[in-house]
């Protein structure tokens, strides 16, 4: 998991530079002039040369003033002409002696700014939606209890073993039940069935509401909507259209456990595997 988060980062990093170089070029051609324009302006294009079309100007005027100092007599002066004046060139700008324009700095910022930021925004959310490899719901939850004090409870208290790390209800399952459940389970579900659990998700199958155990009945009672379920999570009574959905548990030695990285869906309505009745008043609806 935590290499293809880097890896995740590093390709984002690297299209964020990619867009960065990608704008700077497009910028740093923006005003500069034409190769057709640059031949004109040194004289190599189809248009006169600069220095033919300077010479004729300068003879011209040069005839003109002759005329003017003749039809105004001797002494008179008139206004001295252009003479060796040299035609405007362009020259380019070289970006690395001038530098980036502040304009320029800004755009290229704002750029990075926003790379960095979805890129953070990114990584978060490939990890937030990445199921955990292990260590919390989403992954493989390892039970602190060991198997001989969880079905002690069992006994003892009469209630389901409840892990809130893995949102998981423990149940044991009667093993003279294991035919009826193996042509209703899926495999991984009767794995740890032959092993003498099943694992419960608490959410109610019918709009999501946590359901509790009661006591009294010896059946989970959802209080939102009143549905109900027997001891192992079968259905029996109220508004969910199906059974409790469970998760797989693995059994080694006294360890126990619960892989929340996949939710089995629960036994269609009508699944009866154990024949448990209500053994009491219910603790919702009458």
């Amino acid at each position: 998991m935590p290499a293809v988060l880097i890896i995740a980062i590093i390709v984002l990093f690297a299209l964020a530079a990619v867009m960065v170089v990608a704008t700077g070029r497009r910028r740093s051609s923006t005003g500069t002039l034409s190769r057709e324009t640059r031949k004109r302006d040194s004289g190599t294009g189809d248009t006169p040369a600069a220095s033919d079309t300077e010479e004729a100007d300068d003879q011209e005027a040069r005839e003109r003033a002759d005329e003017t100092r003749q039809a105004l007599g001797p002494g008179a002066s008139v206004p001295a002409t252009r003479s060796g004046a040299e035609v405007a060139r362009s020259v380019e700008v070289d970006e690395e002696a001038v530098g980036i324009g502040r304009r320029q700095f800004l755009n290229r910022g704002i750029l990075v700014m926003m790379a960095l930021v979805g890129g953070t925004f990114a990584a978060s959310l490939i990890a937030f939606l990445w199921p955990s490899a292990g260590g919390g719901f989403g992954g493989k939850v390892q039970v602190d209890t060991s198997l001989g004090d969880i079905e002690a409870s069992f006994t003892t208290k009469k209630e389901p073993f409840y892990i809130p790390e893995a949102r998981t209800y423990l149940q044991p399952y009667p093993k003279g039940d294991l035919k009826n459940a193996s042509k209703i389970y899926q495999p991984p579900i009767l794995k740890g069935m032959e092993m003498g659990l099943v694992g419960l998700y608490q959410k109610c199958v019918h709009l999501g509401c946590k359901v509790p155990w009661c006591q009294s009945s010896q059946w989970f009672e959802c209080p939102c909507h009143g549905s109900k379920y027997n001891r192992v999570g079968e259905k029996r009574g109220g508004p969910a259209p199906r059974g409790l959905d469970r998760f797989a548990l693995t059994i080694s030695g006294q360890s126990v456990t619960i892989d929340t990285g996949v939710v089995f869906i629960g036994p269609p309505i009508g699944t009866d595997t154990t024949g448990q009745g209500a053994e009491g008043p219910p603790c919702v609806g009458g």
